[in-house]
């Protein structure tokens, strides 16, 4: 009988995980996620050690789902997650799952009294930043005593920013965890005894070689300090592929950003200080090719859903081993090959721990401005606050702007306000026609980012 029991369960388990990924259009789930779903189906905690890019969020929500009963009340699993965007990221992959079950994030940035009135009705699955969380558990606005699952996503990158101190108040004030699911991509962090974790399966799928073939890396030498003209001229040789520079400062950042923009090159910035709408902003023109380089700290190293990218040019060498590895895990993804490229001054010399020495690469002395993307974005205000959905902006462009099928990008609808990729050679003419029109009869702005 027992034996009859657990048949029946792994059947629904299996026709719930298929529905989902049905739902989101994804053939099948890759070795590490089939492993990180049968050890988590023994109750035991979990460490899952993984590439950036692998699919560690799909690996630890499947098995969220399966506990999930639809008669429970309250906060079930609680997910801690570093930055604002990978909380948006995985809440957007619940979200994709179709799973019936209600969801909530929470991260700074925006004002916490919107996120305080969702969480009147407990989701199934809460989402958030260390802060934000700690904040709302402190204020009372959630029942923290229901969470059974705790999952502490790119649990590292948390430590390296400063955490420590909020996760260990947050996980003292959830008194009735099962299992916790702690994910990394790198294999160097200790794990601190306040996380609980006690006799965990430890799931290692962290394999640098396989990455290192798929990955080309070089070194850019100048014949001066000042490497802004260096990464211009490299940016003319790599042409209109896809580039993540990374910067140590904000300020570098911003400089990068500004010498690029007065030598005409098409680039958006990003770090920790700027608003959340300048951030998705740029973060959309990036991802849909209106822009093709991409300024920012080490913050984009992990976290971030930027697919196909193509090249990664260190512009400031990184400080340690792990964030070069992370940052060069940003290309080279799911197969496909990449490229790195460190900038050197000329008296400035490799970090010691890049070794072997990457051969040089030389740049030819005149190269061609870099093409102008394709691609623009147009922005509207409104989205999914305002019932927007992404099926309603895309009958909006074909039947009121007149765009085919080829003429429009990647759209994205966000909670306030939504961003479409255009055609570049469209945008005049699409902006003339939709001007006075409505979106789901409603009056917006729309008007071209800059």
């Amino acid at each position: 009988m027992a034996l009859i029991l657990y048949l029946c369960a792994m059947n629904e388990m299996n026709q719930l995980v298929d529905k989902c990924l049905k739902s989101m259009g994804v053939d099948a789930l890759n070795d590490m996620q089939n492993a990180a779903i049968e050890a988590c189906s023994e109750h035991r905690d979990l460490i899952l050690l993984s590439p950036t890019g692998s699919g560690k969020t799909l690996a630890y929500l499947l098995p969220i789902l399966q506990n999930l009963k639809s008669d429970c009340v309250g906060v079930l699993a609680l997910v801690i997650a570093p930055s604002r965007e990978l909380v948006q990221q995985i809440e957007q992959v619940w979200r994709s799952m179709s799973t019936g079950y209600k969801v909530n994030s929470c991260y700074g940035g925006r004002p916490s009294n919107g996120e305080k009135r969702g969480l009147t009705i407990p989701p199934a699955l809460l989402i958030g930043t260390p802060g934000r969380l700690q904040d709302h558990i402190e204020r009372g606005n959630f029942d923290s005593r229901s969470i059974k699952t705790l999952v502490l996503d790119e649990f590292d990158k948390s430590l390296e920013m400063g955490f420590t101190e909020q996760m260990e108040i947050i996980i003292g004030m959830l008194p009735s965890l099962s299992q916790r699911i702690l994910t990394s991509a790198t294999d160097a962090v200790k794990i601190p005894a306040f996380t609980g974790i006690s006799n965990p399966i430890k799931l290692n799928y962290i394999d640098s070689d396989s990455t290192a073939i798929q990955l080309n890396i070089h070194t850019v030498k100048g014949t001066n300090n000042d490497k802004m003209d260096l990464l211009y001229q490299l940016l003319c040789y790599l042409g209109n592929d896809s580039s993540l520079i990374f910067c140590n400062q904000r300020d570098t950042v911003e400089k990068v950003n500004a010498y690029l923009t007065t030598r005409k090159v098409p680039n958006e910035f990003f770090h920790g200080k700027l608003e959340q709408t300048e951030r998705e902003r740029a973060l959309s023109k990036f991802r849909n090719g209106s822009c093709t380089a991409f300024i920012s700290t080490d913050l984009a190293a992990r976290g971030l859903d930027i697919p196909e990218i193509r090249h990664v040019i260190h512009f400031d060498p990184p400080v340690r081993e792990e964030e070069f590895v992370h940052r060069n895990g940003r290309t080279a993804r799911m197969l496909a090959d990449g490229n790195a490229y460190l900038l050197l001054g000329q008296t400035e010399n490799l970090p010691e721990f890049i070794r072997p020495v990457p051969k040089a690469l030389s740049l030819p002395l005149l190269a061609s401005m870099p093409p102008n993307p394709e691609w623009a974005t147009i922005y509207i205000g409104k989205g999914k606050k305002d019932k927007i959905s992404k099926m309603d902006i895309v009958g909006f462009m074909f039947k009121k702007g007149q765009l085919a099928k080829d003429e429009l990008g990647m759209v994205e609808v966000k909670e306030y306000y939504s961003y479409v990729a255009v055609k570049v050679s469209k945008v005049k003419t699409l902006l003339s026609l939709i001007q006075n029109e409505k979106v789901k009869n409603m009056k917006c702005k729309i008007e071209l980012s800059e």
